[in-house]
C-alpha cells in the first residue's frame, strides 16, 4: 500500500503545475491533499479527477481557506467528514476514509505563522486533536492520520533550529504536543521509523536562498497507531517535483487496502 500525502497550498495552483500528471504517475492507493482552498462542488469539476480514483473533498465555511481532499483507488466502507469540533469542521480542516482494518485521514492544522489570531486557532486545534487522538487509541482499529501540522517536533527536523526557537513551528509548546502524541501515546512517525537521516525536509519559506541552501522545516507527517509500525517499509520527502511550498510525503506500507 502506498499513500501519498501532500499540502497543495490550493489545488487549482497546484494542477496548473503539474500536480495530477505526477500523482497518476505514482502509483498511490490512497492520496491525502491539505489546504485545497476549494469547495467540494468546485473538487467536482472533471480537471481534478484522478482517472481510476474516487475523489472526497471537506471544504471550508469561508470560501478559498483551508479544505482537505482525499483520492482512493478503492471505494471506501465509509466517509467522515469533520471532527466533531469547530476549530476542525469550521475550516474543513478533516477528512477521514475508513477501509476494511484501517482508516486513513487528511489533516490541516494552521500554520500559526498570520498572527496571534492564527496562533491561537492553532494551539485551540491541538488541544482539541490531542484530546480526540487520546480516545482513539481505545479503538479496535488502524488509523493513519496525514497531517499537515506545520510543527517540526525536534532539532533534526528544521535546519536552523537555534534561530527558529520564537518562530511559530517549532516554539516549545507546539514541539512538547508532537511529544506527547508519539512519545506517551504512542502514535508513530512513518519517516522516523525508517530514516534518522537529517536534512529531510518538507516545507521552505518562500524565497530563493532558502530553495538553495535547503532552509527547511518538516511540517509534514502520517502519524500511525502502534499497530501500523512493523508494515512501515519506506517514507521520502522528494524536493522535485514540487507543487507547492510543501514537498509530498510518500510512504510505502507492507499492508494489502480491502474495503
Amino acid at each position: 500500500m502506498r499513500i501519498i500525502s501532500v499540502n497543495v497550498n490550493g489545488i487549482q495552483a497546484a494542477v496548473e503545475r503539474g500536480l495530477l500528471s505526477w500523482l497518476q504517475a505514482q502509483n498511490a492507493d490512497v492520496i491525502c491533499l491539505q489546504d485545497t482552498r476549494a469547495s467540494a462542488f468546485e473538487l467536482d469539476d472533471a480537471a481534478f479527477q484522478l482517472d481510476g480514483y474516487f475523489l472526497y473533498a471537506c471544504d471550508a465555511e469561508v470560501p478559498a481557506q483551508g479544505g482537505v481532499a482525499l483520492y482512493s483507488r478503492l471505494q471506501p466502507k465509509a466517509v467522515i467528514n469533520g471532527l466533531g469540533f469547530e476549530t476542525a469542521d469550521r475550516y474543513g480542516r478533516y477528512l477521514q476514509a475508513d477501509f476494511d482494518k484501517v482508516s486513513i485521514a487528511t489533516l490541516l492544522l494552521p500554520s500559526g505563522q498570520n498572527g496571534d489570531e492564527d496562533l491561537n486557532q492553532k494551539f485551540k486545534l491541538m488541544d482539541d486533536f490531542a484530546r480526540y487522538l487520546d480516545k482513539q487509541r481505545r479503538k479496535r482499529r488502524e488509523y493513519i492520520y496525514c497531517g499537515s501540522l506545520y510543527v517540526a517536533q525536534q532539532k533534526l527536523d528544521i535546519k536552523n533550529w537555534r534561530d527558529s526557537q520564537q518562530s511559530p513551528g517549532f516554539l516549545a509548546p507546539e514541539r512538547a504536543w508532537m511529544d506527547e502524541i508519539i512519545g506517551n501515546m504512542g502514535y508513530v512517525d512513518a519517516l522516523r521509523e525508517v530514516s534518522r537521516e537529517g536534512d529531510q525536509y518538507s516545507w521552505w519559506p518562500d524565497n530563493e536562498q532558502a530553495e538553495m541552501l535547503n532552509l527547511g522545516w518538516r511540517f509534514d507527517y502520517q502519524l500511525l497507531t502502534p499497530g501500523l509500525r512493523r508494515f512501515v517499509r519506506s517514507a521520502r520527502l522528494p524536493r522535485q517535483p514540487r507543487f507547492s511550498q510543501h514537498a509530498p510525503l510518500i510512504v510505502d506500507y507492507d499492508w494489502t487496502l480491502t474495503n
